[in-house]
């Protein structure tokens, strides 16, 4: 490196690239076995999105990056704590991975700003093979069940939400409460979940199904809009 890089980009205590290599490769194999574990422990049945396990790896890389950039520097710690609470996101990501890079992005400028361009560059590299290895399949999208929201008027009572439940046990994989509230002035709630169709399932008869229960007022069933 010519020295007027050197002087501009380095600093006092560099970085062996080699211990940095095997650290991050490290982070690399850790994250996965903790995608491993995740998988084994918490299963399909809370209906994780597809991208999550990829982000458990990245992020694993990332925090490795950022243990190398911030070092035993505890003002260069509060600078990070600064720099991530600018992170924020007014409206839902469609992708868990998008955190991912946001911090990447973050900690790529933090590690070239502390002088650590090595960091910065091997950095990337680790990152550009987890996110390889976990890159986005068009099968996984295919795979993944199609969600909406339902939205049920009803007279509720206890027992008229175990019917409701009965019947949507029949015709959804996953099924999540979201929220609930009164109409027309007290006398009736509006109860909103988020579902995922069985294969064989049919809207029409979904909503049939839940019309026919006494005390339902109304069902309606719309696609989830993921950017809301």
């Amino acid at each position: 490196m010519p020295d007027w890089l050197q002087q501009t980009l380095g600093n006092d205590d560099p970085v062996s690239w080699k211990s940095l290599a095997v650290r991050l490769v490290a982070a690399v194999i850790l994250g996965s076995a903790v995608t491993g574990i995740h998988r084994m422990t918490r299963g399909r049945s809370t209906g994780p999105a597809s991208t999550f396990p990829a982000t458990l790896v990245l992020l694993c890389v990332l925090i490795a990056i950022v243990t190398q950039v911030i070092g035993d520097n505890s003002a260069r710690a509060f600078s990070l704590v600064g720099a991530l609470s600018i992170v924020r996101f007014r409206t839902v990501l469609r992708d868990t991975k998008d955190t991912a890079f946001v911090i990447f992005a973050v900690v790529v400028g933090m590690a070239v700003g502390a002088g650590q361009p090595l960091v910065a560059v091997l950095g990337m590299v680790a990152f550009t093979i987890a996110a390889a290895i976990y890159h986005d399949r068009p099968h996984d999208d295919l795979a993944a069940p199609l969600l909406n929201l339902l939205a049920v008027k009803l007279a509720w009572t206890p027992e008229l939400e175990t019917q409701l439940r009965g019947v949507l046990s029949k015709h959804t994989s996953d099924l999540q409460s979201l929220t609930a509230g009164t109409i027309r002035q007290g006398s009736a709630m509006e109860l909103t979940y988020r579902i995922a169709l069985l294969p064989t399932a049919s809207l029409p008869q979904l909503v049939s199904d839940l019309n026919r229960i006494e005390g339902v007022l109304a069902a309606e069933v719309r696609p989830e809009n993921r950017e809301d």
